[in-house]
C-alpha cells in the first residue's frame, strides 16, 4: 500500500497533521457506516492505527549498527529512540494492537478518563504508566477527538510526570478541540485522518461515527 501524504491544516493550528489518502478515506467510509460489524470495526480501526503510527514516528532517531546479512557483514540504521504509547480508556483500546503492530518495541500506558455529564467536569478512574516515560517521545491514542475535554486532562496529568514530545493520534477531530489543545498545549502535535465540520448538542462528531467505544466492544 502506498504510504499516506500527511498534510497541514495551516489554517487551524501549525502542528495539526490530517493524513489524507484514498484508501484511508475508503477504510474510513467503512468505520462511519452504522451498519459495519463489530469485527470489521476493530480490524479497520487498526489498520488505520497502523499508517497513523508510520506516519508520527518518520522522524524517529536512528543508529547504524553491524547486522550480518546471507552474504555478508553491512552497517544498517536501526531506531535507537524509546517510544511510549498511552491509550486513553476505552477506545484507546481499538487503536492499541495497530500501532503495536508497527512499534512492537513500545511501552505501553493506560488512562482512564471520562467527562462527566452531571458534574461537568472530567473524572479520573485510572492512571498506570511504565517508570520510563520520564523524557519519552509518547504516543496518545484515542479515536475521536470531540470536545477536547479528556484530552487536554489526559495532556496535563501526562505533563505532571515530564514525557517528552507527545503526539495525539486520532481518527476524528472537532475544529474545537484542536484549538483547545493548541491554546493549552501548542507543544502537542495532533495527527488525523478527518477533521469534522462540528459537534452536535450531545459533543459527537458529524458526520463522524458514533461512539467508538460502543461500535468497538458492541455496548450501548
Amino acid at each position: 500500500m502506498t504510504s499516506p501524504t500527511p498534510t497541514k491544516t495551516k489554517d487551524i493550528m501549525k502542528n495539526l497533521h490530517v493524513v489524507s489518502h484514498p484508501l484511508l478515506m475508503e477504510k474510513l467510509a467503512e468505520l462511519r457506516n452504522k451498519h459495519t460489524s463489530s469485527h470489521s470495526f476493530r480490524q479497520i480501526l487498526g489498520e488505520i492505527s497502523s499508517y497513523l503510527a508510520y506516519e508520527a514516528t518518520r522522524d524517529l532517531k536512528t543508529q547504524l549498527v553491524e547486522v550480518e546479512t546471507p552474504l555478508q557483514k553491512a552497517k544498517v540504521p536501526r531506531i535507537k529512540e524509546e517510544v511510549v504509547i498511552a491509550s486513553i480508556l476505552r477506545a484507546g483500546e481499538g487503536m492499541l494492537d495497530g500501532f503495536l503492530r508497527a512499534l512492537p518495541f513500545a511501552r505501553v500506558g493506560h488512562i482512564g478518563i471520562y467527562r462527566d455529564k452531571f458534574m461537568n467536569n472530567t473524572v479520573e478512574y485510572y492512571f498506570r504508566i511504565p517508570e520510563t516515560f520520564r523524557g519519552k517521545r509518547t504516543l496518545v491514542l484515542d479515536p475521536l477527538l470531540a470536545t477536547g475535554d479528556t484530552a487536554l486532562a489526559a495532556l496535563d496529568r501526562l505533563k505532571q510526570y515530564e514525557v517528552g514530545p507527545i503526539s495525539f493520534m486520532c481518527l476524528l477531530a472537532s475544529k474545537t478541540a484542536v484549538k483547545k489543545i493548541h491554546d493549552e498545549h501548542p507543544d502537542v502535535d495532533i495527527w488525523t485522518v478527518s477533521l469534522e465540520p462540528g459537534l452536535n448538542e450531545k459533543g459527537y462528531l458529524l458526520p463522524g461515527l458514533g461512539d467508538a467505544g460502543d461500535r468497538l466492544f458492541r455496548t450501548t
